[in-house]
């Protein structure tokens, strides 16, 4: 009696996996934070002891909806096989005043591409290191802290400062400057 209940739940299990898997790789997918560079927004325990877990939209960057102030995954411009977590503070068009160790003060950033950045900036190999971003390194944007639960919801906007001189149209935190 059990053996055809567990080889009909089997093959229903096969022929879901590949539709969850589709779902992963495309959809959203839960994923843990780890290090300092996007504290206090991700993982504000300096300790590191509690370490956050999030909801990743990979349907937006396929639709391309990111927007400046957005937290994205990206494969990380100078070791690819590595993902790392970042702030998108500007798009192409865009004027950023740098910060050390980027060799020019101010840059125009490029067609195609991004300039991120973490929230700590002292703890945080981003695009002052690297420069501007290509967008096709991006693979998901990040839209809610899912535990601790005590920090349940969407991810908290930064209040910009005055170190990007934004190109008229951007959507940036939510409203078109």
């Amino acid at each position: 009696m059990a053996l055809p209940f567990m080889r009909q739940w089997a093959w229903t299990t096969i022929a879901w996996a590949p539709i969850g898997l589709y779902f992963t790789q495309h959809g959203y997918s839960i994923g843990t934070i780890h290090g300092r560079s996007m504290q206090p927004t991700l993982n504000p325990d300096s300790n590191m002891l509690q370490k956050d877990v999030v909801l990743f939209n990979r349907w937006a960057i396929a639709k391309y909806e990111y927007n400046i102030g957005d937290i994205v995954t990206l494969a990380r411009p100078d070791v690819p096989e590595r993902t790392v977590i970042k702030r998108i503070v500007a798009l192409e068009g865009d004027v950023v005043q740098t910060r050390a160790p980027y060799p020019d003060t101010h840059i125009r950033v490029p067609k195609g591409h991004c300039w991120i950045e973490g929230d700590e900036m002292f703890h945080s190999t981003d695009s002052n290191h690297y420069g501007p971003v290509p967008l096709g390194l991006i693979k998901a944007k990040v839209e809610y802290i899912l535990y601790p639960f005590n920090r349940f919801g969407k991810i908290p906007e930064k209040p910009r400062g005055s170190r990007v001189h934004y190109a008229p149209g951007h959507r940036v935190y939510n409203r078109v400057d």
